[in-house]
């Protein structure tokens, strides 16, 4: 795990001036993320930096950035889980590898397969590859998306960079506000890929390669989510424990002590059971968020099965108190906004895990993979609300609506409330609505027109729809970017064991009646568990990290939200503060939980005023550090 960053100056005539300065620039604005050392490839139009945060080899001073023999030059940042085997088959190929780092294989295996490399790599990673007999850089994210790549392209540059913060230290011209970013992140809370909150800035999307030649840039997927088969047999927990142990195994096989992220659920349950299972003789220590409101905590549940696997417990208690400074922290180091409360507490437990542990384990893609979310129940039995007559469907939404606003959490009012909403819409946008920030006439109101959506997918059924939505979109760009940049700020990485290649695979041919029947999300999967886990996990409601926001904006974080929302910046953007306001008004009145829209505008607020700031100040000069200048030949 590291941070990479880099620009090739594509118009010889043109040069970019200060290339290699740029790219230690951006090296610099990333220090959280590689603590344990630099390196620096510089050869005529190319510049490229990482540092490394030591996971396996720690030892050995190999930062992930290689040239081979051949003149290939690679940066990784993430993990190639099945380096061994593809160390023996590439020695059987000839390929005489010498250094023990996992990247090693890359620029051998390139050679091997060109562009087709990458189907062979398994494990999480962003690659940047440069080929000089070709003139070609490759750019590339993993298949689940867990690690994040930025970049922008001109006829002159291409620039690049784990995260947005560090690539607009190396841009020269002010960035400029993009209005469909903008509205997608209203929307969702997040910016999906290729889509990034600033003109000309994008990001490599999930299992994407970008291809930059003299001729031009071609983006390509070298992998898509392989399609189900509704004939296919039914598969059992027989079938599945061995991939899924094998999963858990590659992602624990690494030279650090690792801990897991444990909560009340049995996501995290389930793996921190079956990490325990394949190394048993491994110290595991599973780290807790907890809150003082007892609708939110699940820390009484997460103690009891920590006691019971054998981990020792570490809980971090998180407050209204801790939110104003850590979102400023983050978003000053990473530099983009993402509207998921749980990025505070989840960055607050890292950095007390920091202390012990560079690795966490943790649930993340069971959900969008084994359909675990209640908006699946809700795609389900839509139909069926849709086919009751007019007079009844009016009666019920009259009832819900008079239900009271309630500040506990997912409460069935709140599940209803959003159910009701959109039923003349298709199944997808539907979804879409459900899942909003801010809904549309709200985004209407405060000026901004919703983005429009393709929508129509005949090929597959509603509920293959949304999770392969779900997959693409709000797992990589919202969740694992949660758990990257909240994370990585402390030094530490979050690995998901469910989204290893082999289990996202086994999923996806699961029928739907695995995924969910009836009442019942996740049924493949609690009968899997069930294996490994007390029953009482398996059966607890779904409940998910969520954070006290609604009360916490009508009490201690009511005078700071209201001067997020009243800035200036906001109306600069294109917002209608007044409208922001009336939003206020309405949450504090109860006339709504308006707390999921109001925190979308108070991240973006707060990101707005980052970019505000770092307009006007002047360029820092960047510390030397001890590095490795790439410039002999490695293989």
């Amino acid at each position: 795990m590291c941070g990479i960053g880099g620009l090739l100056n594509r118009d010889v005539t043109h040069p970019v001036p200060h290339l290699a300065q740029k790219a230690r620039t951006m090296l610099a604005a990333m220090t959280h993320r590689g603590p344990h050392g630099d390196a620096f490839f510089t050869r005529g139009q190319l510049a490229i930096a990482c540092n490394r945060l030591a996971i396996r080899g720690v030892e050995q001073h190999q930062p992930p950035l290689i040239e081979h023999e051949s003149g290939i030059v690679v940066a990784c940042n993430g993990e190639i889980d099945n380096h061994r085997e593809l160390r023996r088959e590439l020695a059987h190929a000839g390929h005489a590898i010498t250094l023990s780092t996992d990247v090693a294989v890359i620029a051998p295996l390139y050679l091997e397969k060109g562009l087709a490399f990458l189907e062979h790599l398994q494990g999480v990673f962003a690659l940047a590859l440069w080929d000089a007999r070709q003139q070609r850089l490759i750019l590339a994210r993993d298949r689940g998306g867990e690690r994040h790549l930025y970049y922008t392209a001109s006829e002159q540059a291409v620039c690049f960079a784990s995260e947005l913060a560090a690539l607009l230290s190396a841009r020269d011209a002010p960035p400029q506000l993009d209005r469909t970013g903008l509205a997608r992140y209203l929307r969702s809370g997040y910016c999906p890929a290729p889509h990034s909150p600033l003109k000309d800035i994008r990001k490599v999307a999930p299992g994407e390669m970008i291809v930059v030649e003299p001729g031009g840039i071609e983006h390509r997927r070298y992998w898509n989510m392989p399609a189900g088969n509704p004939s296919a047999p039914m598969p059992t927990a027989r079938d599945f424990d061995p991939v899924f142990r094998a999963a858990v195994a590659r992602q624990s096989d690494i030279d650090v002590d690792y801990g897991v992220l444990l909560s009340g659920g049995i996501d995290s349950a389930l793996m921190t059971a079956v990490a325990r299972s394949v190394r048993p003789d491994k110290k595991t220590t599973a780290y807790c968020i907890r809150f003082a409101e007892a609708s939110f905590d699940e820390g009484q549940y997460a103690a009891e099965l920590a006691q019971e696997l054998g981990c020792d417990f570490v809980p971090v208690t998180v407050s209204a108190a801790d939110f104003p400074v850590a979102l400023r922290e983050l978003i000053h180091a990473t530099g983009e906004p993402l509207a998921d409360p749980a990025w505070i507490p989840l960055s607050l437990v890292t950095r007390r895990a920091a202390k012990d542990v560079r690795v966490l384990l943790a649930g993340e893609g069971a959900d969008e993979l084994f359909g675990g979310y209640p908006t699946y129940l809700g795609a389900q039995w839509s139909s069926r609300y849709a086919r009751l007559p007019a007079p009844v469907r009016a009666l019920c939404e009259k009832l819900i609506d008079a239900f009271p606003t309630s500040d506990k959490k997912v409460t069935l009012s709140f599940l209803l409330k959003r159910f009701i909403r959109g039923q003349e819409l298709d199944g997808l946008s539907r979804h879409l609505l459900w899942t909003a920030s801010i809904a549309p006439a709200w985004m209407r109101r405060l000026g901004i027109e919703p983005p429009i959506d393709d929508t129509h997918d005949a090929t597959s059924s509603l509920l293959d729809t949304i999770q392969r939505y779900d997959f693409g979109h709000s797992l990589p760009d919202a969740l694992m970017a949660k758990a990257d940049r909240g994370g990585m700020l402390h030094g530490v990485e979050i690995r998901a064991p469910f989204l290893d290649q082999s289990v996202i695979e086994f999923a996806a041919r699961l029928p739907e009646q695995a995924r969910v029947r009836g009442l019942m999300t996740k049924v493949f999967l609690k009968g899997y568990a069930l294996n490994y886990v007390p029953k009482p996990v398996v059966t607890r409601r779904k409940r998910g990290l969520s954070v006290p926001l609604a009360a916490w904006l009508r009490g201690p974080l009511r005078e700071w939200a209201q001067a997020q929302l009243s800035h200036r910046v906001l109306g600069e953007a294109g917002i209608d503060t007044r409208a922001a306001g009336e939003l206020f008004d309405a949450h504090q009145a109860r006339a709504g939980d308006h707390a999921r829209a109001l925190w979308t505008l108070i991240v973006l607020s707060e990101w707005l005023q980052w970019l505000d700031l770092r307009s006007h100040l002047p360029a820092q000069p960047v510390a030397a550090r001890d590095s490795v200048d790439v410039a002999q030949v490695t293989h």
